[in-house]
């Protein structure tokens, strides 16, 4: 019997719920911010947060919005990807970036893109090996001042 389900992640207390995996990628992030982060970007951005559960307990999550730019076309940007680190290597992320594959699909997203810091070589290794992604750009970003 399969124990995973994917559920989108709206209401304060799921957000909450959903923070300490978040908090393993975005360190840097309290849960008040994490918190008003979400909840602006979900009101404004069309930013979207699904959790995979593993018999009721969230073991990773996903945050996505769709997107409209003219070197990518209609796409999908990945903005947030992690499995807690307890749960790692039991395909968790594979599990949710194909679940954002086919909702980009089936709203009519030509592609799914992504980016990932330089130093996470195993991320990589999953996006290329596993996920058959192609690295196609640097990200590069400055303070505005």
């Amino acid at each position: 019997m399969d124990t995973l389900t994917i559920k989108e992640l709206i209401s304060h207390n799921e957000l909450v719920q959903a923070f300490p995996i978040m908090n393993q990628l975005r360190t840097h992030l309290d849960k008040e911010t994490y918190l008003d982060l979400v909840t602006e970007a979900q009101e404004k951005d069309m930013y979207r947060l699904f959790a995979l559960y593993d018999e009721e307990k969230i073991v990773a999550v996903i945050g996505f919005k769709p997107m409209i730019t003219l070197y990518y076309g209609r796409f999908v940007w990945i903005c947030d990807l992690v499995t807690s680190e307890n749960n790692r290597s039991n395909g968790y992320g594979k599990k949710l970036l194909s679940y954002v594959h086919k909702w980009a699909k089936d709203n009519g997203y030509e592609s799914v893109a992504l980016s990932s810091g330089l130093k996470r070589e195993d991320a990589h290794r999953f996006y290329e090996e596993k996920m058959d992604y192609d690295k196609v750009s640097y990200v590069f970003k400055r303070a505005v001042e």
